[in-house]
């Protein structure tokens, strides 16, 4: 069966490179990020550059796959990740062109390759989010290992099998090695801690009252809030530099096999401008990574680990650690 579903994934490879290498857009695009998130600001680029751009929707380590399988031969010009750990991956692989100074220079340095191979569109914390009528806030736990205390035996959610967590556990893994990361995940596991499927339903479990603490990505309690301004439900941050406030990224690359490196810098510095950048904290809830304004933003930006993003591309150790704690 896995046989089958390589080879038909490399037949699609090869019938989107034909056809691709005959296209006449102005731009290749490879988007991690979903349709439904990204299309309105592909749309508003072609009509503010006249410039056309033709995109493929796929998940980000599908993608970056195919991106490796692909090589110098992709049609790709520019990939735009859900993750850094893609982003540093592809890097590795020698995937990416150096991008010029003036786009590097729009976002801190925390939020850039090393060697000026990506850079990040946009961000997102991690958060604890909690309980606005079961918590105190002034009890919550100071660092994500506290989590492993009895005092939040079976009040506590998580969702393994979600990307954004193992991004988290990737961070972990990295910044505390795999003997303390291993404890502290079968610590909270047998501190009686609830699975959920992803993000959204960790909220809804504690808006219920399922649980009392959930471990997720800011945004989702705001996107909440936009349906249900009550949502009894508050983010929370760790103590300062605590890991359980990292902060990943939305990131964007040229390849090396790009012939339109003018346009694909161009798009980049559209998304790094300041409308674009508002529109993501207004309409994804996310932060921006350029031009950095508001209380909020620069809170979490402040509060967060410096942590090389760029080297999260240890997925199949953080999934093997997965597997030995018991949580997949």
């Amino acid at each position: 069966m896995k046989k089958t579903l390589l080879i038909i994934g490399l037949v699609a490879v090869g019938l989107f490179m034909v056809y691709n290498n005959r296209s006449t857009a102005d731009l290749i695009l490879y988007s991690g990020r979903s349709k439904a998130l990204v299309d309105p600001i592909i749309e508003r680029f072609e009509q503010e550059t006249g410039l056309r751009v033709e995109v493929r929707y796929g998940g980000t380590t599908q993608l970056a796959v195919a991106l490796m399988e692909e090589g110098v031969r992709t049609p790709a010009d520019v990939f735009w990740a859900q993750d850094a750990g893609a982003l540093g991956a592809l890097s590795q692989s020698g995937m990416f062109r150096t991008l010029p100074d003036d786009i590097i220079q729009m976002v801190p340095y925390r939020y850039a390759s090393a060697q000026n191979l990506w850079v990040a569109t946009s961000g997102r914390a991690r958060v604890m989010a909690y309980s606005t009528t079961r918590v105190n806030p002034e009890n919550l736990p100071s660092s994500i290992f506290d989590l492993t205390n009895d005092r939040w035996a079976g009040r506590i959610a998580w969702a393994p099998t979600n990307g954004s967590f193992q991004a988290f556990v990737s961070a972990m893994l990295q910044e505390y090695g795999p003997q303390t990361t291993r404890e502290w995940l079968e610590g909270v596991k047998n501190n009686g801690a609830k699975n959920y499927a992803n993000n959204n339903a960790i909220l809804q479990g504690i808006a219920s009252g399922e649980t009392d603490l959930g471990i997720t990505n800011h945004y989702y309690l705001l996107r909440s809030r936009v349906g249900d301004p009550r949502f009894p439900v508050e983010n929370a941050f760790f103590r300062d530099g605590d890991i359980g406030n990292m902060i990943n990224i939305a990131g964007v690359g040229i390849t090396t096999a790009s012939q339109r490196t003018e346009a694909a810098e161009t798009f980049i510095r559209f998304l790094l401008h300041e409308e674009t950048q508002r529109w993501f904290t207004e309409e994804t809830f996310e932060y921006a990574t350029a031009g950095l304004s508001g209380t909020e933003i620069r809170t979490a930006y402040e509060l967060s680990p410096e942590i090389d993003l760029g080297s999260l591309d240890n997925l199949q150790e953080t999934l093997n650690l997965l597997r030995e704690a018991g949580l997949l």
